[in-house]
């Protein structure tokens, strides 16, 4: 079996945790880059906002900030990135990577309300994937996805491109070019049972998809 590190505060991941074993995978909770490096694939879970400094910018909106989580995050995605393991960035994960690979962020969306949880849900709203992305081969070109986030990507880093945009433009997942690295500002782990709503996508098929990278890059 394989074994995934998630990079995060071991009472905050519940939900990865669940999704993960539900996809045949075990995991670890883990912010150190030693332990992680032990495993087979990276999770970078959703969280709180990413100090603007880390992408050349005052802060502007940005909340909720965690300098030593932005620290260990990044020296865990450093190691994965180093050894080409896979990793898959979930909402705040997405944005790490970004700007990880030297990208940027909007700190506080001028849509900001159609990707806000409502009334203690995730909102949701559609999306529209590129073909030739891994999002495309799990659900064609439209799919309808949970929402819970103030902040979006801005100039793309090295090696990424968007493989799926939200109504207003909003980039929704990110994949990159060269290794297997796969990001969603959606929350696939909310989007599986027992937590999916009428109306959106299974967020299974993404764990599932980690799980094949993560066994074809130990195979």
């Amino acid at each position: 079996m394989c074994t995934v590190a998630i990079a995060g505060y071991a009472d905050r991941v519940g939900n990865y945790a669940a999704a993960l074993t539900a996809a045949g995978m075990g995991w670890t909770v883990t912010l150190s880059a030693a332990e992680a490096a032990r495993c087979d694939g990276l999770l970078l879970p959703g969280g709180g906002d990413i100090h603007p400094a880390r992408f050349g910018q005052e802060d502007r909106g940005s909340r909720d900030i965690d300098p030593a989580l932005d620290e260990a995050q990044l020296a865990v995605l450093d190691a994965f990135v180093r050894a080409k393991k896979p990793v898959l960035g979930i909402c705040r994960g997405h944005q790490v990577v970004n700007v990880y690979f030297g990208g940027g962020l909007i700190q506080d969306l001028p849509t900001a309300a159609d990707h806000m949880a409502r009334d203690g849900h995730d909102g949701l709203h559609p999306i529209r994937i590129e073909p030739d992305s891994a999002l495309h081969a799990l659900y064609g070109g439209e799919a309808t996805v949970n929402s819970s986030h103030h902040q979006g990507l801005a100039e793309m880093g090295t090696g990424l491109r968007v493989t799926a945009f939200a109504p207003d433009g909003v980039a929704e997942a990110a994949e990159h070019s060269q290794l297997p690295i796969l990001t969603v500002q959606f929350h696939p782990e909310r989007m599986a049972a027992p937590w999916a709503r009428p109306g959106m996508a299974d967020g299974a098929p993404v764990f599932r998809l980690f799980r094949r990278m993560a066994e074809q890059a130990g195979a």
